[in-house]
């Protein structure tokens, strides 16, 4: 915790502000409450009784392990020391430059989770794997001619075939490819032009998995 201790408050150097806790070791019943309740690691445990090991670690103003500890074992100097130096170093003023900050930094990362949510309704690839006869079929070059005019380009195309034979004598075949777009855009809306050139092909649509 000896880098925690280093953190400023506000600008203040933390090592500038006395908001301390005191234990007093006669009262402490070792607990534990403020061992585990402290999310700062200012306590440690010994000898069954709890020490304030790193006491510039504690958020300046926080008092919650005094108010948790059964026997007020612990103290806090008063709220007054706080008051105190929020009005010497004109905390407030400073304060709302960090709100503007973090309300800059909220709004940017809601805009970006906006931006991804969108991203990710978009369909930007799309694997599609088609069956039927081949034969003699312009199938290659009306696919050709269809993404010519679209901001789309077909990749990794698989096409197996029974034999060579088999081919030329309308064997069903399949062919596996991806549909993916050139630009990030959305491809649905070819999609559908897609599905219409397989089905007049008499080719039947075996998988569409978006990617």
């Amino acid at each position: 915790m000896a880098s925690a201790t280093l953190d400023p408050w506000h600008g203040i150097p933390r090592e500038e502000i006395p908001w301390l806790p005191a234990v007093d070791a006669r009262a402490c019943i070792g607990c534990e409450l403020c061992y585990v309740t402290c999310g700062r690691g200012v306590y440690v445990m010994t000898d069954r009784k709890a020490v304030a090991a790193h006491p510039y670690a504690c958020m300046v103003g926080c008092s919650t392990c005094a108010m948790v500890c059964p026997t007020d074992a612990i103290r806090f100097p008063d709220r007054d020391l706080v008051r105190r130096v929020e009005r010497e170093h004109k905390i407030l003023q400073v304060v709302k430059e960090e709100a503007r900050t973090k309300r800059g930094k909220q709004g940017a990362a809601r805009a970006r989770a906006a931006a991804e949510e969108t991203l990710g309704r978009l369909t930007c690839r799309t694997r599609m794997e088609i069956a039927g006869s081949f034969g003699d079929k312009p199938f290659l070059r009306q696919l050709q001619d269809l993404i010519a005019d679209h901001p789309v380009d077909l990749v990794n195309l698989d096409l197996q075939v029974p034999t060579v034979k088999g081919s030329a004598e309308k064997a069903p075949a399949f062919m596996r490819f991806e549909v993916a777009s050139t630009g990030q855009e959305d491809i649905q809306a070819f999609l559908p032009m897609l599905r219409d050139l397989a089905r007049r092909n008499g080719f039947v649509l075996v998988n569409e998995t978006k990617l």
